[in-house]
């Protein structure tokens, strides 16, 4: 039975590449996008299984109402993906408000305000599938990533969340954590190119080139692969929480969930003491 999608980004990048694979197999898709001219050549290809709709992520109203309309449209939901996201690129120092509240209303709250419309359709039906696409970003942390990883750790934890509260519904929900991809949006946000507000330092211009040169040298995922799997994640009866695309990054997360626990651990004493005995608040 072919399924229902709403994709969000799908201009573009991963989310393009989400769009062209359900079509492939016979499935229908609201697609959108900031300028929907970019989706002609999906309507001249696959006519009516594609819904183009212009959408920024940022307007919850337009948000409600694109949803509402694919509903209409197509007569049901199965398939939410939250795609669209960008990444901030510098130091916590020289970031402006505006820049992280931007970075938060795209990635974060765009993605809650998706959720919000399409939840209520899923709920009804008892059934669906929300697939939120988070990073790697999502789970550590490193320099000059701040804003970009804050708004991925809270859809980490947004999604762990509601898939707790959505589950009896018959909701499910999984959080994708890809690597680099080469996607057809082109190169990674440039570390060496985004304005900065505090004036020239040696340890943040080091760590800017450090980072421009560990993008420069990641291998890009193939973001039709990508899209492969994503169909095996939506087509399984006991879909994962979370899953990572693509490779080398388990030895690190493994580390880093390793040094977290024995940081806990070395420090548990401590940790008694801050709680206090019992038996001395009950006095």
């Amino acid at each position: 039975m072919s399924k229902v999608w709403f994709v969000t980004g799908s201009s573009r990048g991963l989310g393009r590449s989400f769009v062209e694979a359900a079509l492939s197999r016979g499935d229908k898709v609201a697609a959108t996008a900031r300028d929907t001219g970019s989706l002609d050549d999906l309507v001249a290809a696959h006519g009516d299984a594609v819904l183009p709709l212009a959408m920024d992520v940022t307007d919850r109203a337009v948000v409600l109402e694109s949803v509402k309309r694919a509903k209409e449209h197509f007569g049901r939901l199965d398939v939410i993906v939250n795609n669209a996201g960008y990444a901030r690129i510098g130091a916590i120092e020289e970031l402006t408000e505006q820049q992280l509240r931007d970075q938060f209303e795209t990635n974060m709250f765009g993605a809650v305000w998706v959720i919000q419309a399409a939840l209520p359709y899923l709920r009804e039906q008892g059934a669906g599938h929300i697939i939120q696409l988070s990073s790697v970003a999502g789970l550590i942390a490193m320099p000059l990533g701040g804003a970009y990883q804050a708004s991925k750790w809270a859809l980490e934890a947004l999604n762990e969340t509601l898939a707790q509260e959505v589950a009896e519904f018959g909701v499910k929900v999984t959080v994708i954590e890809p690597a680099g991809f080469a996607t057809r949006s082109g190169k990674n946000p440039d570390p060496l190119a985004n304005g900065h507000v505090s004036e020239a330092d040696p340890i943040y211009d080091g760590l800017r080139r450090r980072l421009a040169d560990v993008m420069g040298k990641q291998p890009g995922g193939d973001p039709a692969a990508a899209a492969r799997a994503l169909l095996k994640i939506v087509d399984s009866d006991n879909p994962p929480l979370r899953v990572l695309f693509g490779r080398g990054f388990h030895p690190m997360l493994q580390q880093v969930y390793a040094d977290r626990l024995k940081t806990w651990s070395d420090w548990e004493d401590l940790s008694a003491e801050a709680h206090g005995r019992l038996d001395h608040e009950d006095r």
